[in-house]
């Protein structure tokens, strides 16, 4: 049985759904629904599932951290909830599977940053995306970590500074989105792109995915040195060596990993 307001989990073929369902709370990062989605994606992560999605039930994908948790709490427990919502976001992308933020509503602060965190996302036309902090009296300086990361340097200014929302179609310009698809073609979009990013070699997709966040943030030099090493290792994968027979051989691959 699960807490109250857990999030909720279900396997659907390759992929782990992994869904907020505190609708009520505008699906709030609080300490407690923190923990619980680090150990949802942490379990879907060393399953065999070859993707995740991560979604939200009610009129908010996420309004971020839950102001209950940190108004008159000391600093070492804010700091604390916020390595612990520092280590979610970092799981995200530590996950082997492919990890697609479905976002069919609003998404502000730490709600924003788990999109930015994810490796995809998919937003509705009605979805809107915004780091108030600017506007209010506590910045957003851990959610801009990994939204300035996915938008350049004068958007993230824009988005950190003014705390104004932008609509779905503005994020995708910007980079923070990938999709951007009527309300009803919501989930086919997320199952479509889902499709395509799972497709081949899981074992060499998994080595990819991580180490595609291992050198973007470094600099050239150092980029190719850590792309060099893995792109030698990798080409003794099982996957790889498929890959590359198959298309000698003019063939369908067939994956065994």
């Amino acid at each position: 049985m699960t807490a109250e307001g857990a999030p909720r989990v279900e396997r659907d073929g390759d992929v782990v759904r992994i869904t907020m369902c505190r609708p009520q709370r505008r699906n709030a990062l609080s300490r407690e629904h923190l923990g619980q989605l680090l150990a949802a994606v942490t379990d879907a992560g060393e399953s065999d599932a070859a993707g995740i999605v991560l979604g939200a039930e009610g009129p908010v994908f996420s309004a971020g951290h839950d102001f209950a948790d940190v108004l008159d709490a000391p600093v070492r427990d804010v700091r604390s909830l916020l390595a612990l919502c520092t280590e979610l976001m970092r799981t995200l992308q530590e996950v082997p599977q492919v990890v697609v933020a479905r976002v069919h509503a609003l998404a502000t602060a730490a709600g924003c940053q788990l999109v930015a965190s994810c490796d995809l996302a998919v937003a509705a036309e009605s979805a809107g995306f915004a780091a108030p902090g600017g506007k209010g009296g506590w910045f957003c300086h851990t959610p801009m970590v990994a939204i300035a990361r996915n938008v350049g340097r004068k958007r993230a200014m824009e988005l950190a500074l003014t705390g104004d929302v932008i609509d779905a179609r503005t994020a995708l310009d910007w980079g923070l989105v990938n999709r951007v698809v009527p309300d009803g073609e919501l989930d086919a979009a997320v199952d479509d792109l889902m499709a395509r990013a799972t497709r081949g070699s899981r074992a060499s997709k998994a080595w990819g995915k991580q180490t595609m966040y291992a050198q973007l943030d470094r600099p050239e030099r150092d980029a190719y040195a850590v792309a060099v090493e893995v792109m030698a290792g990798a080409s003794q994968l099982d996957g790889a060596r498929e890959g590359m027979r198959s298309f000698l051989e003019k063939r369908r691959p067939v994956w065994t990993d």
